[in-house]
């Protein structure tokens, strides 16, 4: 019986000299704006993608020209932290060195550029490490971006989980100096064929990529179940940290048509004490580097890990590899996945103002002044700005005396002062079209719209003060989360979306799956019906997707595996 083999990306990483390929080789070829076909899968470790803007993809086939390609950028940035000094320089590259003159903020905390050409990335990249910044395993398959939650009331608390993050993302950090050595001119080094250079990843890294988040409850702002690592922080009798409950096997990813993909809930595998950290985070990432699926990257995740092997053998081989054993998991509980808007004082008097950024998307357009709001305020701004995994920005740690002056500026860029409804605040939307070669269809420049007529029907009956998340992805690779979302579309074609409904607002349900491969004017028909239901039905305090489930328009999931069960 022959050997199984192994997916085309597995000998991609062993064959590419720890992340080196063939990429000096590609950025020194003048004669495209492209990298070789084998390096776009290799960049991807160093925090970039390889697009092209599809607008214009066919015009330009006709003019003979080969695609405009140009670059997405990803920032590792643990916790979403970012210094004033760090953001003027964030806002300055996008400005030099990008064709579209914009941030985005993404849904892992952290912001990525669009529109880089290929002659630009290096010094991007430079320009981003002078500011003590990198992409460095920002994609690919390592450990990502690590999130925490960003709510600062609790403030020891959520200073704890912050350091955490910080702590496990360096933890994980790849080994090969192949950054270091493409990007900023680190003297070259003689490589061999063992694994000593990198002794956690080994040659082949990972068979997907791995994402960690903390959370600090009742706040689910990161959305852990979107997540193949949670560290669920633990209060103590003082406000401080007790240790955290270790939660894995989320995931958002799924393929149309494919029932044997589909999103998961992460499963709690037990209780650590905060010195247990490091070793459990890694433990969790070998045990999913042992025993993932090498041959078919669609069930590669950890998600499907744990299916396969079971949730107790997968503790087991966790406990196996830290050299220690889980205490029972602790009581917790998520009230909400959402942002909290507005003002809000931390225990030590410090204010803290977030607010809205549609789609994430920071520019200056016809209708916005974003990008020079942010730039204004970083120059006066004496704390930080903190990104959320809900795609806004929190002004931080503002003292009292600054308040008036930090206020006065948002409203005078209008980043204050506009109403926005909240089913837009609760709203999450991927990039999509142009730039994303997985795109079916619009999402970013598409769901502010369809959520204004959203607002005109929640107004019609009567619960326009209710907070619905809704959220638009153009594929299901779910990078926007539309699996955890109450009303969740993802593209299916040129303007039809899969419409799902029923996760709980909390993050702790999956929703499921109600019209299949339909247009904007059956998605409002949908969406009046419901509401009108919904106003007149609910009970006291009950959420729509609460309602949906109740009320048997859609089943309550909570195993992924059941996710397509009645399709």
């Amino acid at each position: 019986m022959s050997e199984k083999k192994l997916a085309a990306n597995e000998y991609l990483k062993i064959n590419s000299n720890y992340l080196r390929g063939t990429l000096e080789e590609s950025l020194a070829d003048i004669t495209t704006g492209a990298v070789a076909d084998d390096d776009t899968q290799i960049t991807k470790f160093h925090g970039f993608y390889m697009q092209d803007d599809r607008d214009i993809r066919n015009e330009r086939k006709k003019q003979k020209l080969e695609p405009k390609h140009t670059f997405m950028l990803r920032a590792r940035i643990p916790g979403g932290v970012i210094g004033m000094d760090q953001w003027l320089a964030i806002d300055e590259i996008a400005k030099e060195l990008t064709d579209y003159n914009s941030i985005r903020l993404t849904t892992r905390q952290t912001f990525q550029y669009h529109g880089i050409l290929k002659r630009d990335l290096k010094p991007l990249i430079k320009g981003l490490y002078q500011v003590k910044l990198d992409s460095i395993a920002a994609c690919g398959d390592v450990n990502r971006n690590v999130m925490a939650t960003t709510n600062p009331i609790q403030s020891q608390l959520q200073k704890d989980v912050y350091e955490w993050s910080v702590k496990i993302s360096e933890h994980l950090l790849p080994k090969t100096r192949a950054y270091y050595e493409l990007w900023l001119d680190e003297e070259k080094i003689e490589t061999s064929a063992d694994t000593e250079q990198e002794p956690v990843y080994g040659q082949t890294y990972l068979p997907r990529k791995f994402k960690i988040a903390v959370a600090v409850p009742p706040y689910n702002d990161v959305d852990i179940s979107a997540n193949d690592l949670s560290f669920i922080a633990i209060e103590d009798e003082n406000g401080g940290l007790a240790g955290f409950n270790v939660a894995a096997g989320g995931g958002m990813g799924s393929t149309h048509g494919d029932v044997n993909t589909y999103p998961q809930l992460t499963r709690v595998l037990g209780f650590i004490k905060p010195e247990d950290t490091l070793d459990f985070a890694q433990a969790v990432m070998l045990t999913q580097r042992d025993n993932g699926n090498r041959y078919d990257r669609k069930r590669a995740r950890t998600k499907y890990t744990v299916d396969d092997m079971g949730v107790d053998a997968f503790r087991e081989a966790t406990e196996k590899h830290a050299g220690k054993k889980f205490e029972p998991a602790r009581p917790y509980e998520f009230t909400s996945q959402a942002d909290r808007f507005g003002w809000v004082q931390d225990i030590n008097g410090k204010w803290h103002l977030t607010v809205f950024l549609e789609a994430g998307r920071i520019v200056d357009d016809e209708t916005r002044t974003v990008k020079t709001a942010l730039r204004e305020i970083a120059k006066v701004h004496k704390g930080e700005y903190r990104m959320t995994a809900n795609q806004n920005i929190m002004i931080s740690n503002v003292a009292e005396e600054d308040k008036a002056e930090i206020e006065g500026m948002c409203h005078k860029f209008g980043l204050l002062g506009k109403v926005i409804s909240p089913i837009m605040q609760n709203s999450i939307a991927c990039v999509a079209l142009p730039t994303c070669a997985l795109a079916m269809a619009e999402s970013e420049r598409y769901l502010p719209r369809l959520i204004e007529k959203f607002d005109v029907l929640a107004e019609k009956h009567g619960i326009a003060e209710q907070e619905i998340v809704t959220r638009m992805t153009g594929c299901p690779n779910g990078c926007g989360r539309p699996f955890l979302a109450e009303i969740g579309m993802v593209g299916k074609g040129p303007g039809k979306y899969n419409l799902y409904l029923g996760a709980d607002g909390r993050g702790t349900r999956l929703n499921q799956m109600y019209k299949e491969n339909i247009g904007e004017e059956e998605i409002l028909a949908v969406i009046d019906e419901l509401f009108a239901r919904y106003s007149k039905e609910r009970e006291a305090d009950e959420r729509f997707g609460d309602y949906v489930v109740r009320a048997g328009f859609v089943n309550p999931v909570y195993d992924g595996r059941e996710f397509h069960a009645n399709n």
